[in-house]
């Protein structure tokens, strides 16, 4: 149906990788810990952790699990923790252990996080004392037999007040202690393969009940190696800073950050907390920054910043956006800061997550989500599945070696997610020009129909941004008794600003055919987003 060909992808990068250049994402660890033991390799609350300390208090936590509490090849295991220095020992002795990380967010209601646990089956969740009030309300609903809680200063000798374990979580372990247990047992390391499960990775619930990607170890070392040939300029071994203040349990960060650069030799710094300014700010501030991912809203935020100016931008290489477009304005304006605009990719949980990334050094804005990586080949269909032609919209359909197994324990959805020859449906609606760039034009199910012609709500979101005052921007499709449906524009304002509905209206008659312009408008304070930064539109929808 599809054919990887160079012009799937942007001039003089290698067109395949090695999806089996490691046998295991944990050999992919291994060797950085070999090759880079005395460099820092995570900086966080509290300290920060030599690859040399982490090769050790993982393989401690790893030989815990074994030895201790009987963990198998394949067990699966939740962690549900910000981006503190527990973080990645925890994960990284969870997949030395042969287990199955199970991604949770910290920030979960008791009802999201019952039926994650329950649909993975996890019998072990590792997870911060600020989120056990979450875990107490639903764990006897659960398969849940052994809670271990992790403080803000684990693995540091640094005290950090933090938040109590709820008292209704009786028995609980502590993943400090047990990291001492752990140095006096043997560990026997698994046998690993590129078959074998890494993680469930939940999509995000935003359109219903979440559902989990498999992912194997072979689709994450081919999507760090995808990614590695994509930026080979960010890619020095041993060079590069990465502040990650996007969440690990996110598979965007935890691959591109956390996998990929921790392969290199980078050191990373974890943003526990993204939403606290200063803390954001500082990070960016102390590290001398190389690389960073971040969606549109937290990039806005940073190039609003009044700190900005006290960033030393000498060394830094690429803002890598994603998990939502990343708007002309706010892209215009980090350019202005940096020298350079954001490298907008696309992807998603299913995907590991990356399938297309835009080039280093660009110098204007693209509009665009880039090319497809190396080893991937992307299919534009239309309704009946037929392929469209090159700058005709149609639904992205991928295969790669990054493209999920399928869902968790959901063979009917796995089956209709996929075309007959192996082919993903992203849900997606893209076109691809003659040098094969890839534009997004929306998600098909946000698309709206108004007096029969098709409107992608991101068109007009990218074209109001334009506007100073606009701080944030979504827009909705409404029933409308005279044309089907019709746009509700909501606007969150800068500060002090004065911009009136008449005002954004005149502006998107500039710009926008008559149809596209919203018929209604209405002002927020702030837009309801995911923990991820994602404007949730299901959320506008009910207001």
């Amino acid at each position: 149906m599809g054919e990887i060909t160079q012009q799937n992808i942007w001039p003089d990068m290698q067109i395949e990788i090695d999806p089996n250049s490691y046998s295991s994402v944990v050999e992919m660890f291994e060797q950085a810990f070999l090759t880079y033991p005395e460099k820092t390799a995570y900086v966080g609350l509290g300290g920060s952790l030599s690859y040399a300390e982490a090769d050790r208090l993982s393989r401690d936590f790893a030989a815990v699990l074994q030895a201790k509490l009987g963990v198998k090849k394949g067990d699966r295991i939740a962690l549900m923790a910000p981006n503190i220095l527990a973080f990645p020992i925890a994960m990284l002795g969870i997949i030395r252990a042969g287990g199955v990380q199970v991604n949770v967010n910290p920030m979960y209601t008791p009802h999201e996080l019952e039926h994650q646990l329950n649909d993975a089956g996890a019998e072990i969740i590792v997870v911060f004392g600020g989120s056990t009030s979450t875990l107490a309300e639903v764990v006897d609903n659960t398969p849940i037999k052994t809670v271990i809680t992790i403080d803000l200063g684990d693995t540091t000798t640094t005290k950090i007040p933090s938040p109590p374990v709820d008292e209704r979580l009786s028995n609980t372990l502590r993943f400090a202690e047990l990291l001492d247990d752990g140095e006096e047992l043997d560990f026997d390391p698994p046998v690993i393969t590129g078959d074998d499960l890494l993680f469930l990775q939940y999509t995000g619930g935003t359109t219903g009940l979440s559902k989990a990607a498999v992912l194997t170890h072979r689709n994450l070392v081919a999507n760090t190696e995808q990614t590695k040939a994509a930026l080979p300029e960010a890619m020095r071994h041993g060079q590069e800073v990465v502040v990650t203040p996007l969440p690990l349990y996110h598979i965007f960060a935890l691959m591109v950050n956390m996998i990929t650069y921790s392969s290199i030799g980078a050191t990373n710094y974890l943003v526990a907390n993204p939403r606290d300014p200063e803390q954001l700010i500082s990070a960016y501030r102390d590290s001398g920054f190389t690389v960073s991912t971040a969606v549109n809203t937290l990039i806005a935020g940073l190039a609003a910043h009044p700190g900005l100016k006290d960033i030393d931008f000498s060394n830094y290489r690429a803002m890598i956006g994603g998990g939502a477009p990343v708007q002309e304005a706010v892209s215009n304006r980090w350019k202005e800061v940096t020298g350079h605009h954001v490298l907008e990719g696309y992807g998603m949980s299913e995907t590991s997550p990356v399938l297309t990334l835009n080039p280093m050094g660009q110098e204007e804005f693209s509009a665009a989500v880039g090319y497809a990586l190396p080893s991937t080949d992307i299919i534009f269909l239309d309704e009946d599945d037929h392929q469209v032609g090159v700058g005709e919209a149609g639904e992205i359909c991928a295969k790669g070696p990054q493209v999920m197994q399928g869902y968790w324990n959901r063979p009917e959805e796995t089956a209709s997610n996929f075309t007959e020859d192996g082919y993903f449906r992203t849900g997606d609606i893209g076109v691809r020009d003659e040098n094969g760039l890839i534009k997004i034009v929306d998600r098909k199910k946000d698309m709206v129909l108004v007096s029969g012609f098709n409107v992608y709500p991101n068109e007009i979101e990218a074209h109001v941004a334009m506007l100073d005052d606009v701080a944030e921007c979504a827009a909705i499709g409404v029933p409308d008794e005279k044309t089907g449906e019709a746009i509700r524009l909501f606007i969150s304002l800068a500060n002090g600003s004065d911009l009136t509905s008449d005002q954004v209206i005149e502006h998107c008659r500039q710009g926008l055919a008559g149809y596209k312009v919203p018929k209604q408008i209405r002002f927020l304070d702030e837009l309801p987003k995911s923990t991820v930064g994602k404007i949730l539109r299901k959320d506008l929808r009910e207001l």
